[in-house]
């Protein structure tokens, strides 16, 4: 048995730990939840009382919510550059937790059909929707070669990635310029592609 456990479904959030542990080379074992009984078992519960995916277990410890879940594989597997050096971080955990907390939350109240009302923007970090895609954009414009955090690709973009090739597949995201070429850089990496791949596999097995 590996000493990193997967617990995933192919049509979650867990395509997004699916490529970073692709990324970062790990040999890991996969746990495929269903939604309707997998997820809500007491087994799963004991991992995760959300009953939710994905999770990790790693040496024996549990790791929840895919940012965490991201840095913590960053930094548990250093030789795979997925983090910044220690003293060059600002970018990477302002990134990588704007698109946790703002992106998460903005397009969330959306898709649910509740927009705040200038009061209420003041009480949530992610203000409004409008200022927190325009925010991203600024983000991800004018890059080039480089990436969110530098030369190097981080788990940052990782997660700013993934967040942006699922809004705009779906139409939670506009697909402005910007972001498309981010999205389609980001798919291009060996990694990406092999992370779906294998989960495009496990939807297409039977039930």
């Amino acid at each position: 048995m590996s000493d990193l456990i997967f617990y995933t479904n192919p049509q979650s959030r867990g395509r997004i730990i699916r490529w970073m542990l692709e990324e970062v080379g790990a040999d890991y074992e996969t746990k495929v939840l269903d939604f309707e009984r997998g997820l809500r078992g007491d087994e799963y519960r004991a991992v995760n009382p959300m009953a939710k995916v994905p999770s990790i277990v790693h040496k024996g410890r549990t790791v929840t919510e895919c940012a965490a879940i991201c840095a913590h594989l960053a930094d548990v597997f250093p030789d795979a550059g997925m983090a910044p050096p220690t003293d060059d971080r600002a970018d990477y955990y302002r990134w990588l937790f704007f698109a946790a907390g703002p992106v998460e939350q903005a397009v969330s109240s959306r898709a649910a059909g509740w927009e705040p009302s200038e009061q209420q923007q003041r009480m949530f970090g992610f203000g409004c929707y409008e200022r927190t895609i325009d925010t991203l954009e600024s983000a991800v414009s004018g890059l080039g070669e480089r990436w969110l955090t530098g030369d190097r690709f981080s788990a940052a973009d990782l997660y700013v990635g993934a967040h942006l090739s699922w809004g705009t597949a779906f139409g939670t995201i506009p697909k402005r310029d910007a972001f498309m070429a981010f999205v389609n850089r980001a798919a291009a990496r060996p990694a990406a592609i092999r992370a779906n791949e294998l989960d495009d596999a496990l939807m297409n097995e039977p039930a």
